[in-house]
């Protein structure tokens, strides 16, 4: 069994795995608040257990007791939470988060399960019973874990401080959070992040900016020259299954014969 064939196929299925990866950041490319990901990979250790249906080592890639399979194991992908720029819009609800910290939202899924839910974009507006949402409808969260009502008749003023003010009286203050180790958030949807068990949440120190929205981190350019660097090595690999398989026919049907 040539084992080439399995190292040039666990290195298209890693390129593919990156490929959905980059082309997923540059979707959002646009997306308010979004932060890039990354895909990791190593190489196979040798393999002492039995390992069924093991999806990190690509599809239908079992791997038996005794076996050193070649090739390349998809690693976990990381989140690049990097500041990204500001864009001015000029409207008040609109918020960026200058320094480390996330909006606390009060999230209810499809089977009206409520929970806590943490994000960097801060695309908010008034509903018509004056509660600051976001643009999907979630209620934004105080720094007592309320949701923040203003009246709709009055003009807002927001400080970096998260202080809303309106006719000169401070109404509510918006909840700027952090967690001591972001590898206890698990990301939901685009923009949304979720603490995990041992996530530890600590007081953010960002600063408010109204009339900002904090941009995706995502780095078109470099996204492109990625894609290109990935669609060659994915080529290569290709390349290297059509030579192992015209080597194997002339094997099969001409030296066979002698």
């Amino acid at each position: 069994m040539l084992k080439g064939l399995y190292t040039a196929y666990t290195g298209m299925i890693n390129e593919q795995h990156r490929m959905d990866t980059l082309t997923n950041n540059l979707a959002n490319a646009s997306t308010v608040g979004y932060k890039k990901e990354g895909a990791t990979s190593q190489s196979f250790d040798s393999v002492l257990t039995v390992k069924i249906k093991d999806a990190t080592a690509g599809r239908h890639m079992a791997q038996r007791i005794g076996s050193n399979n070649p090739g390349v194991k998809i690693g976990e992908n990381y989140t690049d939470f990097t500041q990204g720029s500001f864009r001015v819009t000029g409207n008040t609800f609109d918020l960026a988060l200058a320094g480390e910290g996330f909006f606390a939202i009060e999230f209810t899924n499809k089977a009206g399960e409520t929970s806590t839910m943490y994000t960097r974009g801060g695309q908010f507006t008034l509903n018509t019973e004056g509660y600051l949402v976001t643009e999907d409808g979630d209620y934004v969260l105080d720094t007592q874990n309320r949701r923040i009502r203003l009246n709709t008749l009055q003009d807002a003023k927001i400080d970096e401080n998260g202080r809303i003010t309106q006719n000169g009286t401070n109404v509510a203050t918006i909840q700027v959070a952090d967690f001591e180790d972001y590898n206890y958030l698990e990301k939901y949807g685009e923009t949304y992040y979720r603490p995990i068990e041992g996530a530890r949440l600590t007081r953010g120190d960002a600063l408010i900016k109204s009339g900002y929205l904090e941009m995706a981190n995502v780095q078109i350019v470099s996204e492109m020259v990625n894609l290109i660097a990935i669609t060659r090595a994915y080529e290569s690999n290709q390349k290297i299954i059509q030579t192992y398989d015209g080597s194997l026919e002339i094997a099969a049907t001409q030296l066979g014969r002698v």
